[in-house]
């Protein structure tokens, strides 16, 4: 379950939430009865419902991304959010948007290539180029050579790249929330534990010191 409370149907927001809830889940109560059309629980909306100015101003981010005045290449503009979801390791974003990816018609090789991207013969230059910049978005905190730059000015207009930059950065602050609050596929325990050492094991001996005496 997510790490903060979840709003029912009967106490959001009518403005902001109570129109989402109605579009994503009909006449059910998301808490009670949750599950949305791609698969999800749908307890993003219910958190963020927690927050309706938070929800109404990320909601505000999808409409600018879908709008048609973007001049952006829809599928490049996915494959940046695709990729900040792995590199950030939010499964939910990622999954998302590789079903926005097929939704738009991209081939399930080129999908199924994004984690491995900077081997994979199956993207075209354009493509690579976007998943680069992206990468040095997400993974380099927007630490970006000249020389990359300079190859997307090169192949984008300045709207055009500005439009991936604030597209990419919006999904890493969202693929980090969403690891964050433990929302949707995201509510999953951290497999980084120590695992515990077997019985009568010491490790002085392992690193070849002494004991203390007393």
């Amino acid at each position: 379950m997510p790490r903060l409370r979840e709003v029912p149907k009967g106490e959001a927001d009518e403005k902001v939430a109570q129109p989402l809830y109605a579009q994503l889940f009909g006449d059910r109560d998301p808490v009670t009865e949750p599950g949305t059309a791609t698969g999800t629980r749908g307890d993003w909306w219910t958190v963020f419902a927690g927050s309706p100015d938070t929800l109404k101003h990320a909601a505000q981010g999808f409409a600018y991304y879908r709008s048609g005045r973007r001049k952006l290449d829809p599928v490049l503009r996915e494959l940046g959010q695709t990729w900040a979801g792995w590199a950030t390791g939010s499964q939910f974003v990622f999954s998302q948007h590789c079903k926005s990816l097929r939704g738009l018609g991209v081939a399930e090789e080129k999908i199924e290539a994004i984690p491995t991207w900077q081997t994979a013969t199956c993207l075209d230059a354009r493509e690579r180029l976007v998943l680069a910049y992206a990468d040095r978005l997400v993974m380099h905190q927007g630490r970006v050579p000249d020389t990359l730059f300079d190859a997307l000015k090169a192949e984008f207009s300045e709207e055009e790249i500005l439009e991936l930059t604030y597209i990419t950065c919006m999904y890493q602050m969202h693929a980090v929330m969403s690891r964050a609050l433990r929302t949707e596929f995201d509510d999953r325990d951290d497999p980084v534990t120590e695992v515990p050492a077997p019985e009568g094991f010491n490790a002085l001996d392992f690193l070849g010191g002494e004991r203390k005496k007393d």
